[in-house]
């Protein structure tokens, strides 16, 4: 693996890892960690990270992730919802909540910071703060790793993975060894890795796709990782580690999707008529590999010219060595996964949830069927209840919620795991999501509406368009709130003098450095701009041009453009960037209302 020290890239070899390990898993033993305990880890992705949790699993130790940036009262919550006995932690920040957190938490016994400079700092803070160096002394014999390891039990619990909490307390799901590596031998079955393949690891490990597929998995296929010095670096990282695997979230790509749109509405009709172009020679080529049909050479010879002044630009934006995206946790557009593949920057999308050890579906090469999250990967069973519920059933379906026996007893029936997404399964056995269960619009007339296909069909419309939330639960009609992407929205307002250059370039590096931040700062320059008369009406003809990939019933009547971001500020968001619907629903109880009373900007003159 591979880290940014001192602006040069470090790396570490298997052996060192490990060796770093077996001394951090020493450590945690003299602090009394047991097999079976329960170690919290919270940091940023990077090495630490991962050689903390891999100390903890050489000890039959029950390891989990915090996500950052979380308020005392939540890790509090998870801290005692845990029972964990260590928690490691870094930066002052997050060592702060940490503290205020610990209180009356009886089962912790030890809180230890990452670096000795944070402990000799805080150490007088709580009699429970322990030095990092304890972690650093003479490693476990072998001899002791194979007593460890020998003990340990395949349908034991391995980790915990914390849901993101949208509809109310953040469920344990709780995820065995046996799960885990009945997984990774599936994984192999969803793509060809090499020896000299990288990947570019910047999600956080709390989530269970990075700590299971980009973690775990990567070690069980000897793939080597960088690990982004932060998150507002990935961009320039790409650049200079020029990996050949990167997996990321749909957001990543919606935004570097949005940045491109942007930048070429500036360019001359000419440049965008030849983009217009390569994007069409593009499509063709790869649909027709797409269905293993052979490419007529006038489109070969056709696509060696659009690459040469289109698709080399686009790749080398991602280090121009990607051979693979994978994503999942949200569909992608249409749209957007023409656009990467047409640049010869496949995406596959993939699909599972933490309950079933990530994942359960995928695309891969040979069998590909863009718009769906491709076949069950064997031996996963899929099936669609009649409800329209996705269930599924193999190996890797998950032990169960800790501590919360009923939600268990209902995720999980007759060996089915109820995923809570509705969906369809075509006869080639492809599966497509159209949203989850509980999110259902049922209008007033009866009709059961997805919004999530609402969204999506206008966010795709503008880069100004960061996020939809579309309302209509036992209502006549559609309405919607839109909220406008914080980049794209400096940008509008520095060419119209509402901000100034420094104060955008000021805010662009806050968001950079913290992208699912959101201050106060940040959100008042927003307002400013979102007052623009000429902004307004674009976001209202984005609305209107969504509206045209509708059906009548779908389309939405009135909107309420927001003068800010979604975030998690406002509780609006997960950790994982997930809308909170019944949070946004009573935030905005006021607004919604205003727009079934006539308020807002009317798109259609009528319901549909």
């Amino acid at each position: 693996m591979f880290e940014k020290v001192d602006g040069r890239w470090r790396g570490t070899t298997w052996s060192d890892f490990y060796d770093q390990a077996k001394r951090a898993a020493r450590g945690l033993r003299q602090l009394g960690v047991r097999a079976g305990d329960k170690v919290a880890v919270l940091g940023p992705t990077q090495p630490p990270w991962a050689i903390f949790d891999m100390a903890a699993q050489l000890l039959g130790a029950v390891s989990f992730g915090i996500y950052p940036k979380q308020t005392p009262e939540q890790i509090r919550y998870l801290l005692e919802h845990s029972e964990a006995k260590v928690v490691l932690v870094d930066g002052e920040g997050e060592l702060a909540s940490v503290l205020e957190a610990a209180p009356g938490q009886e089962t912790l016994s030890a809180i230890v910071p990452w670096t000795r400079a944070l402990f000799d700092a805080h150490q007088k803070d709580d009699l429970r703060l322990a030095s990092p160096d304890r972690l650093r002394d003479a490693p476990l014999t072998e001899d002791e790793v194979d007593e460890s390891l020998s003990a340990i039990q395949p349908g034991g619990v391995a980790i915990f993975v914390y849901t993101s909490g949208t509809t109310g307390p953040p469920k344990g799901a709780m995820v065995s060894h046996e799960n885990i590596l009945s997984l990774l031998e599936g994984q192999a079955q969803t793509g060809e890795f090499f020896e000299d393949d990288l990947s570019l690891n910047f999600l956080p490990m709390a989530h269970a796709a990075e700590r299971i597929f980009g973690f775990f998995g990567r070690l069980n296929s000897g793939i080597a990782t960088a690990y982004a010095e932060r998150m507002g670096t990935v961009l320039d990282d790409l650049q200079t580690v020029r990996p050949t695997l990167f997996g990321s979230v749909p957001r990543i790509f919606e935004k570097a999707y949005a940045r491109a749109q942007g930048e070429l509405e500036k360019k001359p009709e000419a440049v965008r008529r030849v983009f217009a172009w390569a994007m069409g020679v593009g499509r063709a080529r790869f649909e027709h590999e797409l269905r293993g049909a052979r490419v007529p050479l006038k489109i070969l010879a056709q696509h060696r010219l659009a690459d040469r002044l289109v698709f080399r630009k686009i790749r080398a934006a991602f280090g121009g060595r990607v051979r693979m995206f994978v994503t999942g946790a949200a569909p992608l557009s249409r749209e957007i996964l023409d656009f990467f593949w047409a640049a010869g920057l496949p995406i596959y999308e993939v699909y599972g949830m933490t309950e079933a050890t990530v994942a359960t579906h995928a695309n891969r090469d040979g069998a590909v069927r863009l718009g769906t999250v491709g076949r069950p990967i064997p031996p996963i069973e899929a099936r669609i209840a009649d409800d329209g519920e996705v269930l599924i059933r193999g190996p890797w379906v998950f032990m169960g919620y800790h501590r919360d026996p009923g939600a268990t007893a209902e995720a999980v029936v007759d060996g089915w795991l109820h995923t809570g997404d509705v969906g369809a399964i075509d006869a080639d056995g492809y599966l497509t999501i159209t949203d989850r269960k509980k999110h259902l619009i049922i209008t007033a007339g009866g009709k059961n509406l997805s919004p999530a296909n609402i969204e999506s069909a206008i966010k795709g419309q503008d880069p100004l368009v960061s996020a939809v939330y579309a309302h209509g639960d036992r209502r006549p009609y559609v309405v919607a709130l839109v909220a406008p992407s914080p980049l794209e929205t400096l940008a509008f307002g520095v060419e119209r003098g509402l901000v100034s250059r420094a104060e955008a370039d000021e805010l662009t590096r806050e968001l950079l450095d913290d992208p699912a931040s959101r201050s106060a700062r940040l959100n008042a320059a927003m307002a400013r701009v979102v007052g623009d008369s000429e902004l307004r009406a674009r976001l209202e003809a984005a609305v209107e041009r969504g509206n045209q990939r509708l059906a009548g019933v779908e389309k939405v009547r009135r909107f309420a453009l927001l003068s800010r971001d979604f975030s998690q500020e406002s509780g609006e968001l997960t950790p994982t960037m997930k809308l909170k619907r019944k949070a946004v629903a009573e935030l905005h109880a006021e607004t919604l209302a205003e727009l079934y009373d006539g308020g807002g900007v009317e798109v259609l003159a009528g319901a549909g």
